[in-house]
């Protein structure tokens, strides 16, 4: 690296600048170690999209000063690259604490609020390299898959600026699409990493459950339904952020081994067999178009040399549901109690945050232990599965990407949802016993909005789901071949 300190580099012209919002964050990482682009010009470059593209879709919120940033990025391009993502501007999740940024969780008693201190996996980011340069929007508190609150507002769909970008990643997702990120993190309790993925036409990987450390903050023991992971336009460049974020805290129980995720990330998909468990025997309901949308993308992976079976219902999908509403109220009450109980907060706390807090303050010890013992069988059931399929498959999303202006789908194809967050019940199977999930996407609807399909994977086996999403990648390129409007190019 030290013998090329002294060369000249190239000036940028236009259609340079341009072709680097499309370059993966693998190849922009390459050139950057190279010197064959430097961190400033790669600042200028973002700061220029973000001011394009922002505007339209609402994804990027507390962007620091341009200028500070700039003479940041000077800084660095002299400087012996520290990491992977050496001289990336990067935003973070605004459920993420990051110091001297402001971060609110999307409520309004936190509008003001800057930290001293990283949390963790802001801290891997920038030991990384990482130039934290903003924060990407989320639903007030991480609750509910549609990115909206009352700091910052809602984030819009980039292939339809009315329609909703999902969530709670749902920032990052929108900022991944318009050439806003090459890479960006994400959380994941209930389908976060994976339905704005799907929404927005980008790859979301919920790894392994304990892949990615918690801090060491509250309860670490039975706090373990959530996790942070990577989002990207590429599987390659899901990897390479995975193992920026991995490894373990010692602080925190359950550590898990870091898996290599990249020496065979292109095995390709032959002789890999693969269950297609569709609408899980009817239970969860479905737009139409979705299905099938994604039939046909099994179908093409069976042309790849895949082996696809259809499924029946392996668990029974109420007693799913009924486990996780009952846990993710409890760890709700347990971490937010005061939020309903403090009448000047519970003003100024959304409903739906309200309502999980209260279903959780009436729990029953008994209740909780009869939801772990359902989550117990299912992870005994799933192991079962795995001896038969290398993954299982399900849609990411039960609806399209829906108005902007909606709290969340009351209803899909005709059936009522009876609380504000069971329309996006496809995810649970994965997130109740933590198993790798990487969100794909598998094109189109009609009207030209984007959808994705959930490839499930044994636990621990991140490296084998990673490599069926890297030669799903390599054979369509959805993120590449169908850009939104919003990141420069005519998508239609």
């Amino acid at each position: 690296m030290a013998a090329d300190r002294g060369l000249p580099r190239p000036a940028a012209n236009n259609s340079r600048k341009a072709a680097m919002l499309e370059w993966s964050a693998t190849r922009l990482s390459d050139a950057i170690h190279k010197r064959k682009v430097a961190p400033s010009e790669v600042m200028a470059v973002w700061l220029a999209q973000v001011e394009a593209a922002n505007r339209t879709v609402n994804a990027l919120v507390s962007l620091r000063d341009p200028d500070v940033l700039m003479a940041e990025a000077r800084a660095l391009d002299d400087a012996i690259p520290a990491g992977w993502l050496h001289g990336f501007p990067f935003a973070v999740k605004d459920l993420v604490a990051t110091a001297g940024i402001r971060t609110t969780w999307g409520s309004p008693l936190y509008r003001n609020h800057v930290p001293t201190q990283d949390d963790l996996v802001a801290a891997r980011l920038r030991a990384a390299g990482a130039v934290l340069a903003a924060k990407t929007n989320v639903p007030e508190w991480g609750q509910g898959s549609h990115s909206f609150n009352p700091v910052f507002g809602v984030t819009r769909n980039p292939y339809d600026p009315a329609r909703s970008a999902g969530g709670s990643s749902g920032g990052a997702a929108a900022a991944l699409a318009c050439r806003m990120a090459w890479v960006a993190d994400g959380s994941d309790m209930m389908g976060s990493l994976r339905n704005p993925a799907a929404f927005c036409n980008v790859y979301g990987f919920r790894p392994t459950w304990g892949l990615v450390p918690q801090d060491a903050e509250g309860d670490t023991y039975l706090a373990t339904l959530a996790t942070d992971g990577p989002m990207a336009r590429t599987v390659e460049d899901l990897a390479h952020l995975l193992l920026v974020l991995a490894g373990e805290n010692p602080e925190v129980p359950f550590p898990r081994a870091v898996p290599d995720v990249l020496s065979g990330l292109d095995r390709g998909m032959t002789g890999c067999r693969i269950g297609w468990l569709a609408d899980w025997g009817g239970a969860y309901a479905m737009e139409p178009g979705i299905l099938g949308l994604c039939e046909a993308a099994l179908r093409q992976m069976q042309e790849m040399g895949a082996v696809v079976e259809p499924l029946a219902p392996p668990f029974p999908a109420e007693r799913l549901w009924s486990s996780w509403i009952t846990l993710r109220a409890m760890l709700n009450a347990g971490g937010k109690r005061a939020l309903a109980e403090d009448p000047a907060k519970r003003a100024l706390t959304k409903p739906e945050t309200i309502w999980e807090i209260e279903q959780g303050m009436g729990l029953s010890a008994q209740a909780v232990h009869e939801a772990s013992v359902i989550r117990s069988r299912w992870h005994a059931q799933a192991a079962r599965l795995f001896d038969r399929y290398d993954a299982i498959v399900l849609p990411s999303a039960q609806v399209w990407p829906f108005p902007a202006e909606w709290r969340w789908p009351q209803e899909i194809a005709g059936r009522r949802m009876d609380t504000y967050h069971r329309w996006m019940e496809v995810v649970v199977p994965a997130s109740l016993i933590g198993l790798p999930a990487l969100s794909v996407p598998v094109g189109f609807s009609d009207s030209g909005l984007p959808m994705g399909m959930q490839i499930i994977g044994r636990s621990g086996d991140d490296a084998g789901v990673l490599a069926i999403g890297q030669a799903w990648h390599r054979a369509t390129e959805w993120p590449q071949k169908r850009p939104p409007l919003a990141a420069g190019a005519d998508s239609r």
